[in-house]
């Protein structure tokens, strides 16, 4: 969904800056054109930017302004709680952009839980009636039978909780092996910082001398 919203701020921004930049008279399309150089890249940056990526040795978090790599050994922790962290040996944390938690999709993932839970529960004691007394009990008619759409091979789990689940899976697993060694880098992403630091500058001298 924050991807889909990106797209569609892009797209309104395009619409006004250019129908400003081909219609607009004198400062107008300065203005467009510098309100484009500031706001094309940074909404890219938050919505269409943000992903994460594993491999055996490492985990490379692309974040809107950061790019964050770091060895499985040298991870700590991968936290889950109102946002989704990884937490380096020396402590430091980075957010997970591409990771978001999402409190609505855990709710409905516990209320789905719930619902199996009860549904074995009572396919349990559907079992049991029909194998006593040699009457045929609501279990041997199918009455307590799970229904088709609930997983039965565990809790129901958020999507994204499912893939911090499977990013732990690889940290046990990688953690400390030799190629999996090294030093954490973070490096600033100039390709989004620069052109919205230069359509902000714009932007202001512009107003300023309005």
């Amino acid at each position: 969904m924050g991807m889909i919203g990106g797209v569609a701020l892009l797209g309104i921004a395009l619409w006004l800056g250019i129908d400003a930049l081909v219609r607009g008279e004198g400062r107008t399309q300065w203005v467009a054109l510098a309100a484009l150089i500031l706001i094309v890249p940074l909404v890219s940056a938050f919505t269409l930017r943000p992903a994460v990526y594993a491999n055996e040795d490492r985990l490379r978090v692309r974040n809107p302004l950061r790019v964050i790599v770091l060895p499985w050994g040298q991870i700590a922790a991968l936290r889950s709680g109102y946002s989704n962290e990884v937490v380096d040996k020396s402590g430091t944390k980075f957010q997970l952009w591409a990771v978001p938690v999402s409190l609505r999709a855990r709710k409905k993932a516990a209320r789905r839980s719930a619902r199996s839970a009860a549904e074995r529960s009572a396919a349990a004691r559907g079992e049991r009636s029909g194998r006593g007394g040699g009457g045929m009990g609501f279990g041997g008619l199918g009455f307590g039978a799970p229904r088709g759409d609930v997983d039965m091979d565990g809790p129901a789990r958020a999507e994204t909780d499912k893939v911090m689940d499977d990013l732990r899976e690889l940290l046990e697993q990688r953690e400390k092996l030799e190629s999996s060694q090294g030093e954490v880098t973070v490096r600033w992403a100039y390709e989004v910082a620069g052109p919205v630091i230069a359509g902000a500058v714009l932007l202001a001298i512009l107003l300023a001398t309005a």
